[in-house]
C-alpha cells in the first residue's frame, strides 16, 4: 500500500496549505480528501506534487507492506 504520510511533512516543513497546494498544483479537494485517505492517485498527481513543492517522489509517498 502506498502512503502519503510524508506528504503532511513536507507541506509543513514548506509552510504550504491544502489550499495553497490546490491552487499550486490544480489539483481538487476531492484529490486532496483522496491523499488524506491514502488513495490510488494518478502519476500526473504525484507529478505535480513533486513540482509544486519542490521535492522528489519518495519525499511524499512511502510503500508499506499490506498486513
Amino acid at each position: 500500500m502506498i502512503i502519503f504520510d510524508k506528504l503532511w511533512d513536507v507541506m509543513k516543513e514548506k509552510g504550504v496549505s491544502t489550499y495553497q497546494l490546490r491552487e499550486k498544483c490544480g489539483i481538487d479537494s476531492k484529490t486532496v480528501r483522496r491523499l488524506q485517505a491514502n488513495d490510488n492517485m494518478e502519476t500526473k498527481t504525484l507529478n505535480k506534487l513533486c513540482s509544486a513543492l519542490d521535492c522528489r517522489l519518495e519525499d511524499i509517498a512511502e510503500y508499506v507492506p499490506d498486513e
